[in-house]
């Protein structure tokens, strides 16, 4: 088996288990992140409905200014998640399920779910 595809598999079972703890709690809202090498993004989700209820990213315009200012991606990613739960507690939304989506929870997406925190949301 080749690195790529030993790498793909590796990742597809990681988002599958985190994927099988999220859906045991449907009833609450799903925080769902996606990483790339340059941005990141996340997304509060109600699975029932089928609707995304608040998002932000690296690419939004809202918090570029903010952005702008960061000297790394980690950094960027507290922001973002600071951001999201502004819009999050907005809507009155104070708990959410967590879902990694098979990334390992180490740098951005540990600094993006602790600025969650810090902002306000519990999970």
């Amino acid at each position: 088996m080749n690195e790529v595809k030993r790498k793909r598999t590796s990742y597809l079972r990681r988002r599958n288990r985190s994927k099988g703890i999220v859906g045991k709690n449907s009833d609450k809202l799903r925080l769902c992140i996606y990483r790339s090498n340059r941005h990141i993004e996340a997304q509060i989700i109600d699975d029932k409905d089928g609707k995304t209820v608040a998002s932000a990213g690296t690419n939004n315009k809202s918090i570029k200014a903010e952005i702008a200012s960061a000297n790394s991606k980690v950094e960027c990613a507290g922001i973002v998640g600071k951001a999201l739960a502004k819009q999050a507690i907005k809507k009155k939304i104070s708990k959410v399920v967590f879902d990694r989506n098979g990334f390992p929870y180490h740098g951005r997406v540990k600094a993006l779910a602790e600025g969650v925190r810090e902002g306000g949301l519990n999970f």
